[in-house]
């Protein structure tokens, strides 16, 4: 038994575009500040995970063009749901890689998972149906 509960539209735009900032920023700092960004990943505790993948210099380069895409799509409202899956999909392994791990600087993972939370609440909730 799902139980439902009215929630204001602006506080769903709003929730929305602040949550999208973020990826905005990030994408665009990772196209323009490539070499800072691997040299990051380079100090993390687990670049394991990143090299894993693939070169880091090629990987921020995807990403930083993955966050600015699906951030502006977020951004203005088209396949909310698609695009908060694909920034998750894009902040779980950068989380990984660059925020476990720091443990002296826990502000940034939290942020990190904070930013899940509000990625989760488009994903769980059919924000594009009109409120009753």
């Amino acid at each position: 038994m799902t139980s439902k509960i009215l929630i204001s539209r602006r506080s769903i735009q709003l929730l929305r575009i602040l949550v999208s900032g973020i990826f905005l920023v990030a994408g665009l700092s990772h196209l323009l500040n490539v070499e800072k960004t691997a040299q990051r990943i380079e100090q993390a505790s687990f670049k394991g995970l990143a090299i894993y993948f693939g070169d880091p210099q090629w990987l921020i380069i995807l990403s930083g063009i993955v966050m600015l895409v699906a951030g502006f799509l977020f951004l203005i409202g088209y396949k909310t749901k698609w695009a908060a899956i694909i920034l998750v999909a894009v902040l779980i392994p950068i989380t990984l890689t660059v925020q476990v791990g720091q443990m002296t600087t826990l502000g940034p993972l939290f942020k990190n998972i904070a930013i899940l939370g509000g990625l989760l609440f488009f994903i769980l909730n059919d924000t594009n149906q009109p409120l009753k």
